[in-house]
């Protein structure tokens, strides 16, 4: 973890990722089709990075998208699909059996506890549930060690020390201080964990305004902040909107397609060919398209029409 004191912190999506270098173990926040940071997964798209190392718990469309967008060299993820909805990534899948993309698979025990132990400023730690598993396969960094105290095997694994966390967040002031609602999934472990953290926000608000709800994460812990609203779509930041599921069905259309239909019709229409994200809000519906996403706080049913299969 870092110690950011800067007074403003305030940048544009084309600046805070020229943090991020080829290379680099960056972070994703959220998971599953919950807050993610796609907005700043464009921005790294349009500015081709290179070589990423992805690391995350339980995701689907942002590892999805950055492998189509080719800035991934390894993932290192417990789960990477759509879930029930629409079943498993395609670009993930062709990256990972093209070898072009490194497979790092892991648990969410394992990366949760290799979190904790860079929070805490341990080299390792040792776990006994890899055992029995195939993870070692995939890690030869993990070592077996025998426990002083019980004599059983043990497996050491080192602490897990992201460059870069990239966070959607509900709300931040310009001096960096996070408010999150729950759940948080590993969003407060990456922010402190990482050497670096970029969040992006739904609203900036006042410190005020921030002192009086009281901030999740404090200013100090984060590198840079970036104003974008509806920055997690088409995945969602409740309670602002639900994800949008129309948009990920033509998603998993076109990249099941295969990678030249997926550049030519999905890459270059939202994320080549425009110039910033609220173009590409525009471009996905603009407000009619928010305002309906935003409607499941109406009632349970205006939010089961929001997931009504065709």
């Amino acid at each position: 973890m870092g110690i950011f004191v800067d007074r403003n912190k305030l940048t544009t999506l084309r600046e805070a990722a020229k943090i991020i270098q080829d290379g680099d173990m960056v972070a994703f926040g959220g998971g599953l089709c919950l807050r993610e940071p796609i907005a700043m997964i464009h921005e790294l798209i349009r500015q081709k990075r290179r070589n990423l190392h992805i690391v995350g718990t339980a995701h689907g469309f942002d590892v999805d998208l950055a492998c189509g967008g080719g800035i991934v060299g390894a993932v290192e993820e417990t789960h990477v699909s759509f879930e029930q909805d629409f079943g498993l990534a395609p670009n993930y899948r062709r990256a990972c059996e093209s070898g072009i993309v490194k497979i790092r698979e892991s648990c969410c025990n394992t990366i949760i506890n290799q979190l904790r132990a860079a929070e805490f400023g341990m080299p390792f730690v040792p776990m006994r549930s890899i055992k029995g598993s195939d993870e070692m396969k995939f890690h030869p960094e993990y070592k077996e060690f025998i426990d002083p105290y019980s004599g059983k095997k043990v497996v050491l694994v080192p602490a897990l020390e992201p460059d870069v966390a990239l966070i959607h967040v509900n709300k931040a002031d310009v001096h960096g201080n996070v408010k999150l609602e729950p759940p948080y999934v590993a969003d407060v472990l990456f922010m402190r964990a990482s050497k670096k953290v970029i969040v992006t926000a739904e609203e900036i608000i006042s410190e005020e305004e921030m002192r009086r709800i009281g901030p999740t994460v404090p200013y100090y812990e984060i590198t840079s902040v970036v104003h974008v609203p509806f920055g997690a779509h088409p995945t969602s930041c409740y309670p602002y909107y639900a994800y949008d599921r129309s948009h990920i069905a033509e998603y998993i259309r076109l990249a099941s397609a295969g990678p030249e239909v997926f550049s030519n019709e999905y890459l270059e229409k939202y994320i080549y060919g425009i110039s910033d994200h609220s173009e590409y809000i525009q471009r996905v519906g603009g407000e009619a398209k928010m305002r309906r996403l935003a409607s499941w706080r109406e009632s349970p049913e205006k939010w089961m029409e929001l997931f009504t299969y065709e």
